[in-house]
């Protein structure tokens, strides 16, 4: 089992044509995703060989809907045009929208954030990102930038703010493996969370415990924390970036800005080992803590 993607899932990539459409979709490609066709309004009707697939170019996400059956996107179009490429796929009821690009404006992803919980979606569309590496299941599928050399399967569910944290978790416990890994992004407004992740897991029969990483600013990890205590049954580790972060300082995600005492690394820590979170104080101690109830439970 795995949550929001598998090997049944069927992609098409916004962008698909650019230079990290193309890289980032041959890698999918190779590593056994189902791509069925890019969406470049300027190159609809052509054809572009991609890992040793022929992929065709379609002009909008419902056209490409209509002729392969994708059920989810995954976007790689500058940050100027990602809310345009959101709700042409929201709008075309795309199951499943993973936004890889970075640099989105904050008001951008509000109003695609909020377009979603409109009438218009009907529940329809799950948002991952912006800003993040997207979502990987294991020798199923991959739709983002996740290396997928480095993911063995297993029953580990695996939420993250941080790319670079989520690929040296899969790495650490590779041979454990994963059930799915979500990054969700860093930043502040995203569209699906650690809570709605954590949801999902619990619910998959095949996760068995949960690695939940977060990082300074925001409060998402303290009602993580909250949700964890009142709804999860699974052991959950966890790791929150930025302990040697300098005080009063904005650090580089752009939902890294701590107010006072909340948003803190040790605040965030604090409320989730008060939800019966083991926390680690760095990756690889967070990894262990991991690898001891796998094997001792």
């Amino acid at each position: 089992m795995s949550i929001f993607l598998n090997k049944d899932s069927k992609i098409i990539v916004q962008g698909m044509t650019g230079g990290m459409g193309v890289k980032h979709t041959t890698l999918m490609v190779q590593a056994g995703s189902t791509i069925v066709g890019g969406v470049n309004a300027r190159k609809a009707g052509t054809t572009v060989e991609l890992g040793g697939k022929e992929l065709p170019v379609f002009g909008n996400v419902k056209e490409a809907m209509a002729e392969t059956g994708a059920d989810v996107s995954v976007v790689f179009v500058p940050p100027a045009f990602t809310k345009d490429a959101c709700i042409e796929a929201i709008d075309a009821g795309i199951g499943l929208l993973v936004v890889i690009t970075e640099g989105v404006p904050v008001q951008d992803t509000a109003e695609v954030w909020s377009y979603l919980q409109g009438p218009g979606n009907h529940g329809d569309t799950r948002m991952i990102g912006p800003n993040c590496p997207g979502i990987i299941t294991p020798e199923e599928s991959l739709a983002g930038i996740t290396p997928h050399t480095i993911a063995g399967k297993g029953p580990i569910g695996l939420v993250s703010k941080s790319g670079t944290l989520t690929y040296q978790m899969l790495y650490e416990l590779k041979d454990f493996g994963f059930s799915t890994a979500i990054g969700i992004g860093g930043d502040p407004i995203v569209g699906t969370t650690h809570i709605d992740a954590l949801e999902a897991f619990e619910k998959d029969p095949e996760t068995t415990a949960i690695v939940m990483i977060g990082e300074i600013g925001g409060d998402a990890e303290e009602r993580a924390a909250a949700y964890i205590k009142e709804h999860v049954t699974k052991p959950v580790v966890g790791y929150v970036a930025g302990f040697t972060a300098p005080e009063g300082k904005t650090m580089g995600h752009a939902g890294a800005i701590v107010s006072g005492s909340s948003g803190t690394a040790q605040a965030k820590k604090e409320a989730l080992e008060a939800a019966g979170v083991k926390v680690g104080k760095t990756p690889s101690e967070t990894a262990a803590l991991m690898r001891d109830i796998l094997q001792n439970g």
